[in-house]
C-alpha cells in the first residue's frame, strides 16, 4: 500500500520561508518522478515543482527563483522549500509520485497523493 504523507505548512507572513517534507512509503521512491502541487480554493489543482532520480528539476514560472525541490532517496523524502513567499502562494500544497520517471509539473502525471498541508501567506 502506498502511503505518502506531508509536513511542515503553515501560516507565515509574506516574504517568509517555509519548508515542506513528504515521506513516502509502499513503492520504489527512485523509480519515479515526484512533485508538489498546489490547489487553491476555487482553483485547478497545478504542478508547483518536480524531480526525478538524477535530480533533474522543473518549476512552475511563477515559483522559479523562489521554490526548491530536492529529495532524499536513501529517506525516501521529499522537500519544497519555499521562501520569499506571497499571498497567491495560498494553497494546500500536496506531495505525490508520478507514474513514470518523467519530470513534469502536469497534475494528469501524478497517481500517488498525499492529504495535503494547508499553507497560508498574510499580507
Amino acid at each position: 500500500q502506498v502511503q505518502v504523507v506531508e509536513s511542515g505548512g503553515g501560516l507565515v507572513r509574506s516574504g517568509g520561508s517555509l519548508r515542506l517534507s513528504c515521506t513516502v512509503s509502499g513503492l520504489p521512491f527512485a523509480d519515479y518522478a515526484m512533485g508538489w502541487l498546489r490547489q487553491a480554493p476555487g482553483e485547478d489543482r497545478e504542478g508547483v515543482a518536480a524531480i526525478d532520480n538524477y535530480g533533474t528539476t522543473t518549476y512552475v514560472n511563477s515559483v522559479k527563483g523562489r521554490f526548491t525541490i530536492s529529495q532524499d532517496n536513501a529517506k525516501k523524502m521529499l522537500y519544497l522549500q519555499m521562501n520569499s513567499l506571497k499571498p497567491e502562494d495560498t494553497a494546500m500544497y500536496y506531495c505525490a509520485a508520478a507514474l513514470s520517471c518523467v519530470v513534469t509539473t502536469d497534475a494528469l502525471a501524478y497517481a500517488y497523493w498525499g492529504q495535503g498541508t494547508q499553507v497560508t501567506v498574510s499580507s
